[in-house]
Order: C-alpha cells, then sequence, then structure tokens
C-alpha cells in the first residue's frame, strides 16, 4: 500500500488505511473500491477501514532515498482512501476491529511524518474539500507546510462547485479532473492565488464491479482545461483518455463505436461536429498523449 506507482504525476503512494465512502459521480467506479471487492473486503461506507501498518516504515524510507539523491519526490497520500474522510473505526486484514480510528493515524502523519520529510512532496487527494481546514493541524493554516499540496477531485459540474472550499484553504493546491465526465471551466479558480496543478484523466474500467457505463473524454474538454491552464500559467498534466479513443477521420466503423457530443451524451449514429466517434479498446491502447503529444506538468518541488 505504500511503492513505487504507475500513476504518472507521483513517484509513490501511501495509504495510511484502506477503504472510504462514496461521495460523488466520480466514485462510481473507483479502482480502490473494485480492488477491496476483488478481495472479498468490506472497507466501503460506513464500516471500518482496514490499517496499513507498513506505510510508516516505507515513509521513512521514501525520504531517506529521496535525501540521499539530493532530490524531492511526489507521493500520493492516498490511493486507497481519502486523508479528510471522518474518522472511522480501524481493523486488520482479517477484518478484526482494532483500537483507536483514523482519525488518530491521520494526527500522526501531519505530526509527525510531514515535517521529518523535507525531500518528500505530499499530495494530499480528497473529495472532501470543506474537511481540510478541520482536520489539518491549526499551525497550518496560518503557516502551511511547502511540501504538502491539498488536492479535489473534480469531475463534473456538481462537484465543481466545491472547488472554493480547497481554494479557501491556505497552503498549496491542486485538482485532479480524474475521470473527466462533462466539459469544466477552471479559469476563476487558477492561478497563484488558487490552483497551481491541473490533472486530467478520462475514466477507466471497473469490470462487473462498475455501477454506470464508462463515461468516454472529449477531446475537446481536455484540450479547453489546457487552453485555460497555459493562460494562467499552471502545471497542466494529461494522464490517459480512459477506456475510449476517438476513431480517426475516414477510418472504417466497427461495432461498438459511438457518437460523443460535446455534452458528454453518446449516439449510436452520426452526429455533427464537435460530436466526434469514439470506440472503447482500454486505456493501454487509447493512450495519454493529446494531440499526439505529451503533457506531463508538474508543480514547483
Amino acid at each position: 500500500m505504500a511503492a513505487n506507482t504507475t500513476i504518472s504525476w507521483a513517484r509513490h503512494t501511501g495509504n495510511l488505511w484502506w477503504g472510504c465512502q462514496e461521495v460523488h459521480a466520480g466514485c462510481a467506479n473507483c479502482y480502490a473500491r473494485v480492488w477491496a471487492s476483488r478481495w472479498g473486503k468490506s472497507l466501503w461506507g460506513q464500516g471500518g477501514r482496514q490499517v496499513i501498518k507498513s506505510v510508516w516504515a516505507d515513509l521513512a524510507r521514501f525520504q531517506r532515498e529521496a535525501a540521499a539523491l539530493g532530490e524531492v519526490h511526489r507521493v500520493f497520500v492516498g490511493s486507497m482512501m481519502d486523508i479528510f474522510e471522518k474518522p472511522h473505526p480501524l481493523v486488520d486484514a482479517q477484518g478484526q476491529p482494532l483500537a483507536g480510528d483514523t482519525g488518530a493515524l491521520r494526527t500522526r502523519f501531519f505530526e509527525q511524518v510531514v515535517p521529518a520529510s523535507p525531500n518528500l512532496q505530499f499530495l494530499l487527494l480528497t473529495k472532501r474539500p470543506g474537511n481540510i481546514a478541520k482536520y489539518v493541524p491549526a499551525a497550518w493554516l496560518s503557516r502551511p507546510p511547502t511540501n504538502v499540496l491539498y488536492g479535489y477531485s473534480v469531475v463534473d459540474k456538481a462537484s465543481l462547485r466545491e472547488l472554493a472550499k480547497l481554494v479557501a484553504v491556505p497552503g498549496r493546491r491542486f485538482a485532479s479532473l480524474e475521470p473527466l465526465l462533462a466539459p469544466l471551466d477552471l479559469t476563476p479558480w487558477l492561478g497563484p492565488a488558487g490552483v497551481e496543478w491541473v490533472i486530467v484523466g478520462g475514466e477507466s474500467g471497473a469490470g462487473r464491479c462498475a455501477q454506470r457505463p464508462i463515461q468516454p473524454l472529449h477531446p475537446a474538454w481536455a484540450r479547453a482545461l489546457r487552453a485555460q491552464c497555459q493562460a494562467a500559467g499552471v502545471a497542466f498534466h494529461f494522464k490517459q483518455h480512459g477506456e475510449y479513443q476517438e476513431v480517426p477521420a475516414g477510418a472504417p466503423a466497427q461495432a461498438g463505436d459511438r457518437w460523443l457530443r460535446l455534452d458528454g451524451t453518446l449516439a449510436p449514429g452520426p452526429e455533427p461536429a464537435p460530436a466526434v466517434r469514439v470506440r472503447r479498446v482500454g486505456s493501454r491502447e487509447a493512450g495519454h498523449l493529446l494531440d499526439g503529444q505529451h503533457y506531463l506538468g508538474f508543480p514547483a518541488a
């Protein structure tokens, strides 16, 4: 639960616990819940969260390795949890109750790990931006740590309304638009006083555990966000297209091809531009190039 990661925008992941509660549309096909289901674990909802005891040694090792190289390494906290979720009871790997709760683990991380890790940049991604000021140490609100970036998952217009809560928190901030489910305008929140980094990605598959059909990403949505970031001088990171890719004009049709309208709805037959023809090919084949280029922007270390 804490290791080198294939996630393009982080060097490592670190999870204090495993489990969460769904709160918005981006949670419908959550990969962390899918993995828990495959392992037969009941860690989603109002129940317990599985403690990850090895994370503390791993985080200390990440700091030693980065310091030895004279580098700053990014750590995503956490890929299997939401660090700003309200406290939940803890369970072990067999689901048996343990003493304490997730709030105590969070406090330990804030008070002991962050100050001791100058060579790590912690990316604290949440779907609950209104809880950040409630749970971070009070001193962070007047003197934010320079090695922490608060992130918020924005996926559609409903979740975009909460972005103001992230921007209201003193400190460094980023927005993760993955899975991007609709066209969005982040312009009012971009810049030095707001969001300094934007990650964009399409939705990946959840197999039999999917709670709704996979939403294709319209390339115009990503292009618009790229333009918004460039205009504001904000780092732009395009992670992936997701399960679908645009079919080149003139390519032979295949069964299952759909036409994706700019509003995100799908049509079975040809539609005029700006609709595009899309095909489900899997995230690996769909790739991570936007208009034939890599966009792997990062915030300052």
